[in-house]
């Protein structure tokens, strides 16, 4: 059964929170790595991820190919940037030279086989590539079977990963109602509903509610 996008279709809800953990060190490390592919200098400091995050933007915005060794490079960054609005500074170029569906598989590789962090991340950067549908990041081939197959994992994530973060960032693109997915896993979608309606979280609460009624 097919599934429609999620992100960006709930509204009047608080914005994703950034993540519980402190992931600032391992994200400039990564940008930082990015930064060398790109061939650019940013000064280190206090303001090296905001500054980095623009230079990465000048480098890119609306560069239609890009060299393959950008690619991962551009993903890691996006997966542990902690801020999950800024992210898009990252997954944007990527959809724009390499195509939705590989970065939506990438991004689906690391929710199956990542860190919790990973996870997270992924999941956050998964929001900015919901959002691109029908727009020209749109390949021909990107049909509804990634999406579900995404939805399916996030389901399973949610449910077995009690890692407060991942859950946070999975939820927003995550339907909570059984006709979004095959019957298999309606037993699954009921279990994810009580973990999030009962949640000692908030936000993970107030998300929930709302997607139900969806």
């Amino acid at each position: 059964m097919e599934a429609k996008e999620t992100a960006g279709e709930v509204r009047g809800l608080r914005p994703l929170p950034g993540g519980a953990r402190d992931g600032s060190r391992a994200f400039e490390e990564r940008l930082a790595d990015l930064l060398r592919v790109l061939g650019v200098e940013v000064e280190p400091g206090p303001d090296f991820a905001d500054a980095g995050r623009w230079q990465v933007h000048k480098a890119l915005a609306g560069r239609a190919e890009l060299p393959e060794e950008y690619f991962e490079a551009l993903l890691t960054a996006a997966v542990y940037d902690p801020n999950p609005s800024f992210n898009r500074r990252f997954v944007e170029p990527a959809l724009t030279a390499f195509g939705r569906r590989r970065v939506r598989m990438a991004l689906l590789a690391r929710l199956r086989a990542g860190t919790d962090e990973e996870r997270a991340g992924a999941a956050r950067a998964w929001y900015w590539t919901a959002l691109s549908a029908g727009d020209r990041w749109t390949d021909p081939d990107d049909g509804a079977s990634v999406r579900n197959a995404w939805h399916e994992a996030a389901l399973r994530e949610f449910v077995a990963n009690e890692d407060p973060d991942v859950r946070r960032s999975i939820l927003p693109g995550l339907p909570l109602v059984p006709r979004a997915y095959p019957a298999e896993l309606h037993p699954l979608v009921e279990r994810a509903v009580e973990i999030a309606r009962t949640h000692p979280d908030e936000y993970i609460r107030e998300r929930a509610e709302t997607q139900v009624a969806l």
